[in-house]
Formats: C-alpha cells, structure tokens, sequence
C-alpha cells in the first residue's frame, strides 16, 4: 500500500456514508470520516430501521499513527476499551494511518447482533472487508498528491 504525502485541503466537511450490513435484513454500517491536515477521524457504528431513534452504546475508540521505522506496521493503543470492538477499531485505525500516513482516531460501536448468525469471526470479517472497500476509495479521493505539500504534515 502507499504511503501518501498530502491531502487535498477543500475536503474540510466530514463525510457521511452508509452501506448495507452483509447478511443483515434492515441494518447499515455508517461511517463518519474527517480530514485533517494532520489526523485523521473516523467514527463507525451500525443501525436497524427499528432501532433508528435509540443511542448505539459506545464502542472502542483507538489511536494509531504511522511507524516511521516500519511503515508496514503502524503502531495503535486503545484510548477506550469496550472488548467486543478492540479488534475490529484497532485494525481499521492501523489501516487508516498506513494507507494516508497520518494519526487516525477511530471509534467504532458496529453491532454484528443483527447479521445471520449474531456476529461469528466470518461475519466480522465480512463486515471488515465492507467497511475497507467503502473506506478506502474514500480515503484514495482524499490524498492528492502533489497538488498541495504538506511537510511535517501541517
């Protein structure tokens, strides 16, 4: 994966997308993601039509920022643990920092609850590739190279 040096500074809104929860009747994986000139935040959590108007409880929220020794290993601690989203937060914070080579903080409150079988290992995989292949074109449209430089990532 690249390593990118700059972000493209008109993309100060946060974005909001939401996509359907794999093997899910009526539930949405929504994402909020802002860009910064020098971090990144994304915050994640899903919804049914039914559970629409109460408050998702909240999940793990991690900090992960690129390893300049080892840029293929970016470094991560939790700045809130709730143990049934460390995992899942910890790797897409990590994959958010590789992928634009910023700090990222990311929150993550996804029920698996509603998917066909509650939420097994496959089904959080399933939910991960989701979120990564609508994250990552998100993130690709964010870096522009060369058009603005940013050094030390101010």
């Amino acid at each position: 994966m690249e390593n990118f040096a700059s972000l493209n500074l008109n993309a100060e809104a946060p974005i909001h997308v939401s996509v359907p929860l794999p093997r899910s009747i009526d539930s949405r994986i929504y994402l909020h993601l802002t860009a910064r000139a020098k971090h990144m935040m994304l915050f994640i959590t899903t919804a049914s039509l039914e559970d629409a108007s109460t408050p998702t409880p909240l999940g793990s929220f991690v900090y992960a920022l690129p390893d300049r020794f080892n840029p293929d290993q970016p470094l991560s601690t939790p700045l809130y643990r709730e143990e049934p989203t460390l995992e899942f937060t910890s790797r897409l914070a990590k994959l958010v920092a590789k992928k634009t080579g910023l700090p990222a903080y990311v929150g993550n409150s996804v029920s698996l609850a509603s998917m066909g079988m509650g939420g097994t290992v496959e089904e959080e995989m399933e939910a991960f590739k989701t979120v990564v292949e609508t994250l990552v074109p998100l993130l690709n449209n964010l870096v522009d190279v060369g058009t603005h430089s940013l050094p030390n990532g101010q």
